[in-house]
């Protein structure tokens, strides 16, 4: 699973190929959670409550580069990096 982005210790992926919806992979400490990204909604998983508000906060900072990340990899083409939260 390709890493897009790293930040307070926060580790946001996407695998090639992958189903819809649309979707990202956060991941902190033991804890793994599946984001939508056009509705930015939790779809499975679980995240602390300020993890999951700060994936939500990137995720709305960032839903066009994610959606054509999604597209790159559907094609089975490698993501781009995309700006971390400071």
């Amino acid at each position: 699973m390709p890493e897009i982005s790293r930040f307070f210790g926060i580790i946001i992926t996407m695998n090639f190929n992958d189903h819809n919806p649309p979707h990202i992979h956060a991941n902190y400490g033991d804890d793994e959670a599946v984001f939508d990204i056009q509705n930015n909604s939790l779809i499975n998983g679980k995240l602390s409550k300020t993890a999951t508000k700060l994936v939500k906060l990137w995720i709305n900072l960032h839903k066009i580069e994610l959606l054509e990340n999604w597209d790159l990899l559907r094609n089975k083409q490698q993501p781009i990096k995309i700006t971390p939260l400071d």
